[in-house]
């Protein structure tokens, strides 16, 4: 299916194979850096991949160096440009931290945990860098294919707030891993990141589109229904794990940090947080373990 069918301008919809649909993050110029367009646009194609009755699994993927470089700083796009609200919370123009509280709830998190828990299976194949909030771009996806240059980070301590705002960093990495990934901002590269359970499998970056689409119709030559209760049964194993209202917690936490911060600095964010992140950002991680 042709990008423009679609009126997508930040992400491309396509059909690779039989059965397979695939969303590819379109602005490399900016580092697939997510503006509220972009997610507006990557939700609504994900909702046209979920009532294709022939589409069996989604991949995610991204043109360029980098799968993501997080949210893009300089958005100025309101709820409800870009379509009617998804979720519906309401509150998004009031004042103060109440109205950022209400409009996070819709494109952040809320998106995340939707697509978490979409009926289909979801592979998110990395290559480059994910930043922060690229990673809300790729934890709440089924399995991660990653190339061997891939690099994971979320380095946001540096700006006042405990992480981005889809806190499954514990049952990504391992509660201590997750803990020093946070403290230090550095990043876990696509070997490390497999040996702690994250990345199901890590390719050189010639083979990444192929071996992810051959992953992708291997998966598609199952029933539908077995696929959807796999997938629910092992969401709903995280659930009990208390997966839901951990995440909850953290972003509260994380909307206090904020708060803090504009009351301490005038900003959302401490302003110092952009030159280490800058500088973290820059530096690369070795292919190998450990």
């Amino acid at each position: 299916m042709a990008n423009d069918v679609e009126g997508f301008t930040e992400i491309r919809y396509e059909a690779p194979a039989v059965r397979v649909a695939r969303i590819v993050l379109a602005r490399p110029d900016r580092r697939n850096a997510q503006d509220m367009k972009m997610l507006y646009e990557i939700n609504r194609a994900l909702d046209i991949a979920m009532h294709d009755d022939e589409v069996r699994v989604v991949i995610i993927a991204a043109d360029g160096p980098h799968f993501s470089a997080g949210h893009f700083l300089g958005d100025d796009g309101k709820i409800g440009d870009f379509g009617p609200p998804v979720l519906g919370g309401g509150g998004y123009e009031l004042p103060g931290p109440e109205g950022h509280v209400a409009k996070e709830q819709e494109f952040y998190l809320g998106f995340c945990w939707r697509w978490r828990n979409l009926p289909k299976p979801t592979i998110v194949q990395v290559q480059g860098k994910a930043i922060a909030g690229g990673l809300m771009l790729v934890w709440p996806f089924d399995l991660i294919v990653a190339s061997d240059d891939a690099e994971f980070s979320d380095p946001v301590v540096a700006f006042g707030t405990n992480g981005h705002e889809f806190f499954v960093h514990a049952w990504e990495l391992g509660h201590r891993k997750a803990k020093e990934m946070l403290f230090t901002g550095e990043a876990i590269g696509a070997e490390e990141a497999r040996t702690l359970g994250m990345v199901n499998h890590v390719v050189p970056r010639e083979q990444l589109d192929g071996f992810t689409l051959a992953l992708a119709e291997k998966i598609a030559q199952r029933p539908t229904i077995g696929l959807k209760l796999a997938k629910m049964s092992v969401n709903q194993s995280l659930d009990a794990q208390g997966m839901w209202s951990a995440v909850q917690s953290a972003f509260t936490l994380h909307h206090l940090g904020h708060a803090h911060n504009q009351v301490v600095h005038g900003m959302i964010v401490d302003p110092e947080g952009a030159e280490i992140i800058r500088k973290q950002a820059k530096a690369s991680k070795p292919k190998t373990a450990g």
